[in-house]
């Protein structure tokens, strides 16, 4: 059971090789399309998926309780996905989701900037302007998304296993090497450890998901963290008696675990809706 994770710049050729990676490991292949869908699915509106999906979110955007409910929607996704096992995720951040999967082995796709805007100049018929934009974009977009939802550089390469310049390698060869480093590194022993970890992962997910959806807890950017049996509840709450009332429902749903409350309590902290 490995988890493969690929990032990429547009026209860097990661949906193609990615394709071919599922193929050559008889691996489901997850797109874009398919974490689109899951996150409506699961009760995110469809007309509000283009202020946050792999976009940077607006100033209002990024302030708005929506965003706190995307990313529980998406990293639900994401983790279900990984929770079958066996699967290659594109885009979304998904190695940063899954970035303490230990059978989690994640790429990110480049190319120079030069065989980027001949790719898009020959898909989409473009002109040199109209590739530069695309290309300036799409940069942005992905970059501001990644550090709005994960903190993170979605550039830096000490994010990834391997780097992979699509300018110099072609698809069969690029999705070759991956093949032999996903099969050189993840090990029974990791797989094992991967599907305990995932499991944990999604179990408190789900347990957000609960509270903050169907018992409406007001709890701002919560989250939950598995350690063994105990259950530690993160965020930031305006009373007490929300962060009582969260534990108190929290230990109903899993009677196994341990329940204890890192939330903050901030009187008067409020997001946009």
């Amino acid at each position: 059971m490995a988890i493969i994770c690929m990032a990429r710049q547009v026209a860097a050729m990661g949906d193609e090789i990615s394709a071919e990676v599922a193929k050559l490991l008889g691996y489901k292949f997850i797109t874009r399309k398919d974490i689109e869908a899951r996150i409506v699915s699961l009760g995110f509106p469809k007309e509000k998926l283009h202020k946050y999906d792999e976009v940077k979110p607006g100033f209002f955007a990024s302030l708005a309780k929506d965003r706190d409910e995307y990313l529980d929607y998406l990293q639900t996704a994401i983790l279900e996905a990984a929770s079958d096992g066996n699967c290659v995720l594109i885009g979304r951040g998904s190695s940063f989701v899954l970035n303490d999967l230990p059978n989690m082995i994640s790429f990110r796709f480049v190319a120079d900037h030069g065989t980027r805007l001949e790719r898009l100049e020959k898909e989409f018929n473009f002109t040199e302007k109209q590739a530069q934009q695309r290309i300036d974009e799409s940069d942005a977009n992905r970059k501001g998304f990644h550090k709005s939802f994960f903190n993170a550089d979605a550039e830096d390469p000490a994010n990834y296993h391997l780097v992979i310049n699509s300018g110099k390698m072609d698809i069969k060869s690029a999705a070759a090497l991956i093949v032999s480093i996903v099969e050189a590194n993840v090990t029974p022993d990791l797989e094992d450890a991967g599907r305990k970890k995932v499991g944990e992962m999604l179990l408190a997910q789900k347990l957000v998901n609960s509270l903050v959806f169907e018992h409406k807890i007001n709890i701002n950017f919560l989250r939950a963290l598995v350690i063994d049996k105990k259950i530690v509840l993160q965020g930031i709450a305006d009373s007490s008696a929300v962060v009582e009332k969260a534990l108190v429902l929290a230990q109903k749903a899993y009677p196994d675990y341990k329940i204890e409350s890192a939330v903050s309590v901030v009187q008067d902290f409020k997001t946009y809706k």
